[in-house]
């Protein structure tokens, strides 16, 4: 298996070295490491500049953006992604790999994660745990699989699609559901890699308002096989996002909610 990882970044740079060095520690070696610097104004080029790694510089376009240049510039057949605050355990590519080994059919994998804010270990909320068997149903609601934890064969992202660059957030919700509509997706249950939250520039701390971005999400499978599970989600995030709404007097989402 020849493997490329993508990692976007923005004004990462003091974040960077240990992100990379957790890929190079890998026991088994990835053929590729991919940096998409999405428009960064600190020093993230110089630090780039210590590792033997492809890098991509692009204006500030956003994370999906990025992502997608990463895609579209990997030689490889299989797809990684890294966030650029995230570490990897050593044996993630490993256990991954015997993963697909013992299960042929499947190309889409992800892995637990451990999570910490200010060094703390964070427990994960009961609809955040991840599944044995995760489905497109029991991703609409919160999406439980986490980026960095993908493992993912190219040919279904050239058959689905890649990230929405339209979403300014929840874009990976967006890109999980469309994939779980057609592919089975298999699950590691190790905590295989560490992701660092509660600093500067987290969109997932910093973007107001994402059920906004989970329902156009959403819309996109209004009419699926799973109408009637997408709609009565719809309906509840449109709830809270009005009530939201209403408090704060946006009427850009009053608006947007009273067109559903």
């Amino acid at each position: 298996m020849k493997i490329s990882v993508i990692i976007p970044s923005y004004n990462r740079a003091e974040f960077l070295p240990k992100t990379i060095e957790s890929i190079l520690n890998q026991t088994v070696k990835v053929n590729e490491i991919i940096v998409v610097d999405d428009g960064s104004t600190d020093n993230t080029q110089e630090v780039i500049k210590e590792y033997d790694i492809k890098y991509i510089y692009q204006e500030n376009s956003g994370v999906s953006s990025a992502r997608n240049a990463g895609i579209k510039s990997a030689v490889n057949d299989w797809i990684t992604f890294l966030d650029s605050d995230d570490i990897w355990e050593t044996t993630k590519i490993e256990k991954q790999i015997e993963f697909y080994k013992n299960n042929k059919t499947i190309k889409f994998s992800y892995t637990d994660e451990l999570w910490k804010f200010n060094n703390k270990i964070i427990k994960q909320n009961k609809n955040q745990q991840k599944l044995q068997n995760s489905t497109f149903v029991d991703n609409i609601s919160l999406c439980k699989i986490g980026t960095s934890t993908v493992f993912i064969h190219k040919y279904i992202l050239d058959e689905v699609g890649l990230f929405d660059e339209k979403l300014i957030a929840c874009e990976d919700y967006d890109l999980w559901l469309r994939i779980l509509r057609k592919y089975k997706v298999g699950y590691i249950d190790e905590k295989l890699i560490t992701k660092i939250a509660g600093h500067k520039g987290q969109l997932s701390f910093e973007t107001k308002a994402q059920d906004y971005y989970r329902i156009l999400a959403l819309l996109k499978h209004k009419n699926s096989e799973y109408k009637d599970k997408v709609l009565e989600e719809i309906k509840k995030k449109k709830e809270i996002l009005l009530k939201g709404a209403n408090k704060h007097k946006n009427q850009f989402f009053i608006d947007f909610c009273n067109s559903l």
